[in-house]
């Protein structure tokens, strides 16, 4: 279950790689914890969900934004979500979405092939 988790977790993160960044504690919040944070998201990104991310979702979301607060929170958060995503099977257009239904600014292209190197500073 555990695998499960991690597995569908990165998926979320794939959402928010292009948010955030790194996949180790980055100061305030932890890979672990930022995974765990998208988890409501999965259903929705790996579309066996609701056509639109449930409110647990956004909220997630929201919340991993408001947490990178420096450039190198975001690129912590970007490598985690971007290793988590890798192993996950998330619809592209569902991924790229999240920002319009969730009303969330996010400061990174949702892809993921981003490079966290370059996710702007903060």
């Amino acid at each position: 279950m555990e695998m499960k988790l991690m597995g569908w977790s990165l998926i979320v993160f794939g959402l928010v790689v292009m948010v955030l960044n790194n996949a180790c504690p980055a100061n305030g919040i932890t890979c672990q914890e930022a995974l765990m944070t998208l988890m409501p998201c999965e259903p929705y990104l790996v579309g066996s969900g609701p056509g639109s991310p449930a409110v647990p979702c956004c909220a997630g979301v929201q919340t991993l934004v408001s947490e990178a607060t420096s450039t190198e929170i975001r690129r912590n958060l970007c490598e985690c979500l971007k290793t988590a995503a890798a192993g996950m099977k998330i619809d592209p257009a569902r991924l790229n979405a999240i920002p319009e239904y969730c009303k969330v600014s996010v400061p990174v292209p949702l892809d993921p092939s981003v490079d966290c190197s370059k996710v702007p500073p903060f």
